[in-house]
């Protein structure tokens, strides 16, 4: 089996959280998920606290700032990028803070290179996703500053035994299927060839070095050969958009060590189910497919559907602890 750098029945996020206090977010963090702690993000802070905004601060030489249709490349560094990198580097105090003494693995997101492109648009023309150029720009800029990014956290956390690194993908299926709007909002951009798609992914992937990597994608159509093929070591999914025609795919994904962080509660406030419904579709997939249950607590990592950005902070750490309390199901509760 693949060596993971959790425990068995472990629970973790996706990443951000409601309000803005980061210290207290993170705080909620260590103390509800001790087994895959991470990175909080906090979008509620505004510009440069957003998924889109904190990732293009590690841009090396390429700035970006806001323009009234979001985020577009800059001549120079502006106040824009200098409150995203002062969201990121107080975050990243708060880290520092309440990780004092932990030994263990810490999970880190940023916005994946095709969501980005997608998101980001050029000086004087169109999304960067419009020009391969500017493509292969951005994914080495992106490597460049993903590879500094993670030797901040380690030097600011020295404990940890190992990162896991998410990137965030949730528009990777619309650039796929070429359904991503140009800036005007008139047209749609070409789609992008799976292997040219694959081949920028493993160039980012590839930056993180040592540490595990992970695709979170909670759109439908999750390209999960494709994760594969690129490298990555896990994929992050809503467990309720898995489709039975996806099943050989994540079948060979899990065959070849794969690790499937599921999404099995909502990401904004309802009622809770109790724990055997939430490791119910875990338990479901493991049993469909056939494979050993003795694997299952291992290589899958209970999550919320989505990030908790939307919720209240009551809610926000109850839906941790669910997910916590609802994986050691998957440890002693097995499917036959």
């Amino acid at each position: 089996m693949s060596e993971y750098p959790w425990s068995e029945a472990v629970a973790t996020g996706v990443g951000s959280h409601p309000g803005e206090d980061h210290l207290e977010a993170q705080r909620v963090v260590f103390g509800e998920l001790p087994g895959l702690p991470y990175l909080v993000e906090l979008p509620a802070r505004g510009v440069g606290a957003d998924m889109v905004g904190r990732t293009a601060s590690m841009l090396v030489e390429l700035p970006v700032e806001v323009r009234p249709s979001g985020w577009r490349f800059a001549d120079r560094p502006g106040r824009d990028m200098r409150r995203a990198a002062e969201h990121l580097s107080r975050d990243l105090d708060g880290l520092e803070e309440v990780a004092q003494g932990y030994t263990g693995p810490l999970k880190v997101q940023v916005c994946g290179p095709w969501t980005l492109a997608g998101a980001i648009e050029l000086r004087h023309g169109d999304k960067v996703l419009a020009d391969p150029g500017a493509v292969r720009d951005l994914m080495e800029s992106l490597a460049e500053g993903l590879a500094a990014h993670l030797t901040e956290v380690r030097r600011r956390v020295p404990g940890v035994s190992r990162i896991v690194l998410q990137l965030d993908e949730p528009g990777l299926p619309a650039v796929l299927a070429g359904t991503v709007p140009t800036a005007s909002g008139f047209g749609r951009l070409a789609a992008v060839e799976e292997p040219v798609a694959v081949e920028h992914l493993r160039t980012v992937l590839e930056a993180a070095g040592e540490e595990f990597t992970v695709v979170h994608c909670c759109a439908p159509e999750v390209p999960f050969a494709a994760l594969r093929r690129a490298g990555a070591q896990g994929v992050s999914v809503d467990a309720s958009l898995l489709r039975r025609r996806d099943e050989d795919a994540i079948g060979e994904s899990i065959e070849n060590g794969v690790a499937f962080f599921l999404g099995v509660v909502p990401g904004t406030d309802s009622r809770l189910p109790d724990v055997g419904v939430v490791a119910k579709p875990a338990r479901e997939l493991w049993r469909r497919l056939g494979f050993a249950p003795a694997t299952l607590a291992r290589q899958v990592v209970l999550t919320p559907a989505c990030g908790l950005a939307g919720a209240s902070p009551a809610y926000a750490r109850a839906a941790l602890a669910r997910c916590r309390e609802s994986a050691v199901v998957l440890r002693e509760d097995p499917p036959e």
